[in-house]
């Protein structure tokens, strides 16, 4: 009679067992569709940032470091300073060049102006010359006349003929004169150009200088962290050399890599639900900002081509830009590279 009893208990538990684990499946079932209908859901996402490589624009052993690695540095702060003996160097020879160019446009101006003057005396001359000259030759023309009538005598008209010669003679010394002191202002002229040009690019030359020495200082392109220093206190760097990298400061935002298929329904501005794994326990928020314009594979050092072999297809995931909506506090916890898990409600 017991075993009865009890064999008939065990048949209407089993029963209730199923139906509540059955009950449970469709509840489940139920959320599962109702949140995958409206989210959409991909782990493979990281945290990134805009990170500013510093690198050196001129060559020189490193005289002092003003900063560590890992600690924060504002725009415009002195970082590093090269050694600049060599470039100070530079610059006073450019600029001892620039002075004995400006000294010849002294002189070649020095020397216009006292041409100009002389030039000015010989058209003077020129100017005399040939108002003696017409004196000189209307007085001919009229003892001409006046030798023939018998009015004056031979040795007065030979005379003036004699006057007319040497005005005529004087006349002309004078405009060659003048003519040599036009050519030698224009001479001149040509040569203080010549000297303005060695001028200018001697002031270049000096710009130049100054702001290679400017380079020996390195300052902070941005506010930031100042991260990965590869730099030590009398090294040898060259230009071009990536001494360390700075990471921005609220530049910080969520990149995450959606299947093709899963874009359909994302759209700018839907809400983003995060989860970073180093901060489980952290509530973090972000907005959808924008698209990649192609896929990632696309990007890739060596892109996949179609083309050749035969094709398999795989889908492609193109990532997505979230901006993060969080406190000063959880973004000094957040660092480039952490990875998250990224639910867009793409019905909001």
């Amino acid at each position: 009679m017991t075993q009865h009893i009890t064999t008939k208990k065990k048949s209407k538990v089993i029963p209730i067992v199923l139906g509540i684990v059955l009950l449970g499946g469709i509840i489940f079932g139920v959320k599962e569709y109702i949140y995958y209908s409206n989210h959409e859901d991909t782990d493979d996402a990281q945290i990134d940032a805009d990170i500013s490589p510093v690198v050196a624009r001129v060559g020189g052993y490193v005289d002092t470091i003003f900063f560590e690695e890992n600690t924060h540095v504002n725009k415009g702060q002195l970082l590093i300073k090269i050694d600049d003996r060599d470039l100070k160097v530079k610059v006073e020879q450019a600029e001892a060049a620039q002075s004995g160019a400006n000294a010849g446009i002294d002189v070649g101006q020095s020397q216009i102006s006292a041409t100009a003057a002389t030039s000015a005396g010989a058209k003077a001359e020129v100017t005399s010359a040939a108002a003696r000259l017409e004196k000189v030759r209307k007085d001919y023309e009229r003892y001409a006349n006046l030798v023939k009538d018998g009015s004056i005598t031979q040795q007065l008209f030979d005379q003036a003929k004699s006057d007319l010669q040497v005005a005529q003679a004087t006349y002309r010394a004078a405009q060659e004169k003048y003519n040599a002191t036009l050519e030698q202002v224009g001479t001149t002229r040509r040569q203080l150009e010549v000297t303005n040009t060695g001028a200018d690019k001697t002031q270049a030359d000096v710009d130049y200088a100054k702001l290679q020495l400017s380079y020996t200082q390195i300052k902070a392109p941005a506010s930031g962290l100042a991260a990965k220093k590869n730099v030590q206190v009398g090294q040898l760097v060259q230009p071009g050399q990536t001494l360390f990298a700075i990471v921005n400061d609220n530049s910080l935002f969520i990149t995450a890599n959606f299947k093709e298929t899963q874009l359909n329904k994302i759209r700018n501005g839907q809400t983003v639900n995060v989860e970073v794994d180093a901060f489980p326990d952290m509530e973090l928020t972000g907005t959808v900002y924008n698209f990649s314009p192609a896929t990632g594979a696309k990007f890739a050092l060596l892109p996949p081509d179609n083309a050749t072999g035969n094709f398999v297809k795989v889908v492609q995931r193109v990532p997505v830009k979230i901006k993060i909506n969080a406190t000063k506090e959880q973004l000094a916890m957040l660092r480039p590279g952490m990875s998250v898990n990224v639910s867009v409600n793409i019905k909001g």
